[in-house]
């Protein structure tokens, strides 16, 4: 199968492109003139394309098969043209949209982790905070680890309130 490239690529001198497309090559000339197909050229010589000759034979079907007038057949290719035209803008919008969606996915998955982690975090510190208070009345229920009672005190001193006198 062809990609769009090798489609456009200048293969056919207009005897061989008119017995492809089963035409007189003065037909071909005359659709040149009118604008609905576009050879290349290489000097003089016109070099029709894969494209051209799907384009010939799209032309003969519609006029022969149809019965459409050249006129006609200009507006039906320029609608096709518009129609392509409308079509791969569509498409590459489609594909923008597609790239910001993906964008957006991976910002929540990153988000989602984050908050993940802050759960985490406050789950470790609730239970060490609840760890702390097992300790009970003889331990300190308010006191840090390692820290005397006075260094806990906003004030910086005093004593504990078993001891303080009244």
């Amino acid at each position: 199968m062809f990609d769009q490239g090798s489609k456009d690529r200048p293969l056919y001198i207009i005897s061989v492109a008119a017995e492809l497309v089963n035409m007189h090559p003065q037909t071909l000339r005359l659709y040149e003139r009118r604008g609905l197909v576009t050879p290349k050229r290489q000097g003089k010589n016109r070099l029709y394309s894969q494209h051209d000759i799907e384009r010939l034979m799209d032309i003969h079907r519609l006029t022969q098969e149809l019965g459409i007038n050249l006129a006609g057949v200009e507006r039906i290719i320029r609608l096709q043209n518009e129609l392509d035209h409308l079509k791969a803008q569509k498409e590459a919008e489609l594909h923008e949209i597609k790239n910001r969606i993906d964008q957006l996915e991976q910002i929540k998955r990153a988000r989602e982790d984050e908050i993940e982690d802050i759960r985490q975090k406050l789950h470790d510190q609730i239970e060490g905070d609840s760890g702390l208070q097992d300790l009970g009345p003889a331990g300190g229920a308010n006191q840090q680890p390692g820290r005397s009672w006075n260094a806990n005190r906003p004030e910086g001193g005093g004593e504990p309130p078993a001891r303080r006198s009244q």
